[in-house]
């Protein structure tokens, strides 16, 4: 019986459970993890592999959200800093810092105009530039709001002449450039899934299926589907959670209620093969203005390729988000008007991802205005429903855990329960342990290796992939043969089978898209997908039709949704 089936037998066998949350990306899995940790009877569901619809879309930064400053979202922005100074403490796995620079072009503009939309909630018009003055009180703020448990450095500028020296390829306009810190994560759906992973492990009453989709629900119960079966399972929860982000709507109509919580906006992102301009970054993200309208777009390095974007483009059905030809020519101008000497067009794209930012929904016409700030909505039982559910509307992806606490908090109390423990000081996943200091790590290191056999360079990158939890893979490599791959020299058989044995593997997509970066990092050929599909045939017991099957969906998934059609690339590509 494999680990799936017995989970669904077991719901089978007990339908009822105290709290019922729908949707697993970032938000969903941090209640989760809270709820565990409080020993409630908790499932999660969602209809496709976890974090695969916005929450594997973020721009791939923790951020506290400089420029909502100007929009006066004072309490957004202090505890979105606080989170994620957090992230950096229990995360160090995935979550590191990230300096940021931002290239100046004049010194008083948009000064007056942020005053003015501060005092008359919105009224006033954007300057087309943030000049250096009004950036020097905004990060001013945001140093003193994010004071708390912070690690990295305060806020510095530099000079015209220091700004060129240290980056001639910026626009020669440039009069200063500021720079303050910020993260980065790595790998923002394997974090998804770590928390997710360690509610399990948490509470023996907490699970979480992924492939299982919300048919409808009245009276006491829902119906759930498995989307691998067909299986229709009922299950009647206490409470339903709507955690579906940009889907809040649409899963509310499933359950009779035409709610309009939803207003959100899309937000597209390149990834590039381009090293001069890599070079350019010199580690750091770059945070520079469009041409067109002023907006925010940023530049960062990701896991050794640069990252740009983003758009904001009001969508109303999340499932049609794609970068589409629009957005491609409007970050590509944005860039080049930042680094007017590099060269950057279509030919060097690797992938495109785009998300849904589930947004509260609101009548302001101008997208960049829309708060990002979070609330849960609660829709009392009637209509024929005899359970409330509560909606998870808005929010960054940062402050999920903050966000997880304050639903929790509301949830014990509609039980009558009380809180056991925090989530404040808790890691996640492989940031257990995690050796945070030079020495620590040549420790850790070295004890691994003693244990397992395995080469020191091997080691290291498996614990920037995993965190610690790279103890288990290790010493499930060492178990036996071990070789790279024959289409990917980093990644190997046996650790490629780790992750389909224990990572909540159901279809090759998972693997390539989620559980590793392979697709939109421009690693992945199509040899390489048919080694992988090998591979995950022998651990999930597929057929040779279902190992076509899972090519052919996996080659689909990817020219629809990120511009990766692997006929186009030869193995010498990767």
């Amino acid at each position: 019986m494999t680990e799936a089936k017995h989970r669904l037998d077991t719901i089978r066998q007990k339908p009822s459970v105290s709290v019922l949350i729908v949707g697993g990306g970032i938000v969903g899995a941090g209640l989760f993890r809270d709820l565990a940790l409080q020993g409630m009877d908790v499932l999660l569901v969602d209809r496709s592999d976890f974090s695969s619809g916005t929450s594997a879309a973020p721009s791939r930064m923790i951020h506290g959200g400089l420029r909502y400053l100007e929009f006066g979202e004072f309490k957004l922005v202090r505890e979105a800093v606080r989170e994620r100074n957090l992230l950096l403490l229990n995360a160090p796995h995935y979550v590191r810092p990230l300096p940021t620079t931002i290239p100046l072009v004049k010194r008083w503009s948009g000064l007056g105009g942020v005053i003015r939309r501060i005092i008359h909630l919105g009224a006033g018009k954007r300057a087309a530039h943030r000049g250096s003055v009004m950036v020097k009180i905004g990060l001013t703020l945001y140093d003193l709001l994010g004071r708390k448990y912070r690690s990295m450095p305060k806020h510095s500028f530099a000079s015209r002449k220091e700004a060129l020296a240290t980056r001639p390829l910026l626009n020669p306009n440039t009069i200063r450039t500021a720079t303050y810190y910020d993260a980065w994560i790595s790998y923002p759906e394997r974090l998804c899934l770590e928390l997710l992973m360690d509610g399990e492990e948490l509470c023996e009453d907490a699970k979480a299926l992924s492939y299982v989709s919300l048919e409808g629900g009245s009276g006491d119960g829902v119906r759930l589907r498995d989307e691998l079966s067909g299986e229709v399972l009922d299950v009647r929860p206490g409470v339903l959670v709507n955690a579906t982000g940009a889907w809040i709507d649409l899963t509310n109509r499933l359950l009779g209620r035409d709610t309009e919580m939803i207003g959100g906006t899309k937000g597209a992102h390149l990834v590039l093969d381009n090293d001069a301009l890599l070079e350019a970054l010199r580690g750091e993200m770059v945070y520079y203005e469009t041409p067109d309208d002023g907006r925010v777009s940023v530049a960062l390095p990701w896991l050794g390729k640069p990252l740009i974007g983003s758009t904001d483009i009001r969508l109303d059905n999340p499932d049609q988000a794609r970068c589409e030809e629009h957005e491609i020519d409007y970050m590509l101008r944005a860039i080049r008007e930042a680094f007017p000497k590099l060269k950057v067009d279509r030919s060097q794209i690797l992938s495109t991802f785009s998300g849904v930012r589930p947004l509260g929904r609101s009548g302001d016409s101008a997208t960049v205005t829309l708060s990002r700030a979070h609330q849960c909505r609660v829709i009392e039982p009637g209509d024929g429903i005899r359970f409330p559910a509560y909606c998870m509307v808005g929010g960054k992806w940062t402050p999920f855990r903050e966000f997880g606490k304050q639903v929790t908090d509301m949830l014990l109390a509609h039980f009558g329960r009380k809180r056991r423990a925090g989530t404040e000081d808790l890691p996640i996943g492989g940031g257990t342990g995690y050796p945070g200091t030079d020495e620590a790590r040549d420790r850790w290191l070295n004890g691994l290796g003693e244990r397992t056999g395995l080469d020191r360079q091997r080691l290291a990158m498996l614990l920037e992939r995993y965190g610690t939890r790279a103890e288990q893979v290790a010493a499930f490599c060492a178990e036996g043969p071990e070789g790279p791959l024959r289409h990917h020299e980093t990644y190997t058989r046996r650790e490629i089978e780790f992750i389909v044995r224990n990572e909540r593997v159901i279809h090759l997509d998972d693997v390539v898209l989620r559980r590793t970066a392979m697709a939109l990092l421009g690693e992945l050929t199509g040899d390489l997908l048919d080694e992988l599909a090998e591979i995950a045939a022998a651990v999930l017991g597929w057929s040779p039709d279902q190992i076509g099957e899972e090519v052919e969906r996996a080659r689909r998934i990817l020219v629809d949704r990120h511009r990766i059609d692997l006929r186009s690339r030869s193995a010498g590509d990767a």
